[in-house]
């Protein structure tokens, strides 16, 4: 029973930080567009850069806690890694172990 009171916590906190990486993702790029092509104003980009960092960092730390303890394969465990570098990737990730039952 401990076991799975671990777990539990940790399936929320990866499925939270997948789509809060996303989000920043999302803003990083707003951030982007709004610094080369609208007002050339940085403020988006150092605002959301170091925001995504962390994120970032969180999510791959994060995955490979889940693929430790759900026991994913490797090949799981690289896909979830890649997945953090193409932008709103890490959404699909989620989703996808979530419906293979990756995350029980």
């Amino acid at each position: 029973m401990t076991r799975t009171l671990t777990r539990l916590p940790l399936a929320t906190i990866f499925r939270a930080v997948a789509i809060a990486e996303a989000c920043s993702w999302t803003g990083l790029l707003i951030g982007m567009v709004f610094k080369y092509l609208v007002v050339f104003d940085d403020i988006g980009v150092k605002v959301f850069g170091p925001i995504h960092g962390v994120l970032f960092v969180t999510y791959v730390i994060v995955t490979l806690l889940a693929a430790r303890t759900f026991g994913w394969r490797w090949s799981t465990t690289i896909i979830g890694l890649v997945a953090s570098i193409p932008p709103l990737t890490t959404l699909w990730f989620e989703r996808s172990v979530y419906r293979r039952g990756l995350l029980r």
